[in-house]
């Protein structure tokens, strides 16, 4: 099995995520199945449908979330020595070349992308177009309205 890089941060989500599961959702789950098996006829008993499908979801979400984290490489940023490159975990300034916009972007696996908080999945176009590239350095990316050309102002391992 292949390993999945990961931030410590986005580790901590899931095993927060994971225990949540564990130790709440999932005796929730049990007592409203129990309390709607007690209703009698389970054939027509749309809450007994209900919390059995939930906790079909919450069965489901817990096995992937344990795989996910047996599969993870788990890297601090901040432990990071990669000579000034863009790599999996850094920090990016970048400024768009036509509009003079800066953007800053962290790279981070694919659970923990949100692009409102500047995070980007490590397998977005534009982070395997800054992948290997250094401050100063000009990225091309391929964007749904076309060409893009950001430079790199500056990378930081934070």
């Amino acid at each position: 099995m292949a390993t999945v890089p990961i931030t410590q941060r986005g580790a901590a989500l899931l095993k927060a995520e994971l225990q949540r599961l564990k130790t709440q959702d999932r005796p929730a789950v049990i007592a409203a199945i129990a309390e709607a098996r007690s209703h009698g006829d389970l054939s027509e008993n749309a809450e007994y449908d209900a919390a059995k499908d939930r906790q079909g979801f919450i069965e489901g979400r817990i096995k992937e979330i344990e795989g996910k984290l047996a599969a993870a490489q788990v890297i601090d940023p901040a432990q990071l020595d990669a000579g000034g490159r863009v790599v999996f975990g850094a920090t990016v300034e970048l400024e768009d070349e036509d509009s003079g916009a800066q953007v800053t972007y962290q790279i981070v696996g694919e659970d923990e992308a949100d692009l409102k908080l500047g995070l980007i999945n490590i397998g977005s176009p534009i982070a395997r177009a800054l992948i290997g590239k250094e401050e100063g350095d000009t990225a091309e990316v391929q964007a749904p309205g076309g060409v893009r050309h950001y430079e790199i102002v500056a990378v930081r391992y934070v």
